[in-house]
């Protein structure tokens, strides 16, 4: 497997989809619900179709798990993890902050992973072992030490309204011990943000395999630390995320676990 040649030809896809859904994005946006607060748009099935129909054709020895209910040959040991528009919401108010996250898992590893912002034309993208890049420039996560002066970002899980685990008590744990706490509303960019030094610590719940995948794997490149909550190893099919520059690990570490 050329890991190499693999990430070359699924870029091209990946950026053509986010260009292409970026142009259209105009158009009227009908919104359908999967839960309160969960919705999808036209546009997430256009760019699935359009990047699934690719991997099937060009990678069919390769499984396909997929936000929107594509579940092809996933017991294989090698297979895609596709968010075709994380940020849905954001795109649905035509908030320009949503992108399409691409990971390949092979044994249980994450061993390349791709993520697009089609609205600032930045791509994220690594390979095990290789380092991480935003549009072929090396990236690191940032040296902020102090959890005080520390932007951390986070996100709220769709049954905010129903569950009482809902982030909102680390949130606001945070809010008085961080210098700031954003919320993007895209799980691919908070982790992408974090790598490249934008954030200097991330955290969240209850996600799904497709909205970490490719962004644990370009954090990790970029010399991140990710774990869940209790420092244990990270795992995309878990439902804890906490990834960091690693020099503030321990104390967000400490936060999230106060009772």
């Amino acid at each position: 497997m050329d890991l190499n040649k693999i990430l070359c030809r699924v870029i091209k896809i990946v950026v053509h989809t986010g260009d292409y859904i970026h142009r259209i994005s105009s158009q009227k946006k009908y919104i359908s619900y999967k839960g309160v607060v969960n919705l999808v748009t036209k546009f997430d099935n256009v760019a699935q179709t359009m990047i699934v129909k690719y991997l099937l054709k060009n990678f069919s020895e390769y499984g396909i798990l997929s936000e929107e209910n594509v579940n092809h040959n996933t017991i294989k040991p090698i297979k895609w993890l596709l968010d075709p528009l994380d940020g849905t919401t954001n795109f649905a108010h035509n908030l320009p902050i949503w992108a399409i996250s691409l990971a390949l898992e092979a044994n249980d590893a994450v061993m390349l992973g791709v993520v697009y912002d089609p609205t600032r034309k930045e791509l994220f993208s690594a390979i095990k072992g290789k380092g991480a890049f935003l549009n072929g420039t090396r990236i690191r996560v940032s040296k902020t030490r102090n959890l005080g002066q520390s932007l951390l970002v986070t996100g709220f899980p769709y049954d905010i309204r129903e569950s009482k685990v809902n982030n909102l008590n680390h949130f606001a744990h945070f809010c008085v011990r961080a210098q700031a706490v954003r919320r993007l509303g895209s799980a691919a960019l908070d982790l992408c943000y974090t790598a490249c030094g934008r954030f200097d610590g991330y955290w969240e719940l209850k996600l799904s395999p497709w909205d970490q995948a490719a962004g644990s794997l370009i954090l990790n490149e970029a010399g991140g630390k990710i774990t869940d909550f209790k420092g244990h190893p990270f795992n995309i099919y878990g439902k804890e995320v906490l990834g960091t520059n690693g020099f503030i690990h321990n104390q967000m570490m400490k936060v999230l676990n106060m009772m």
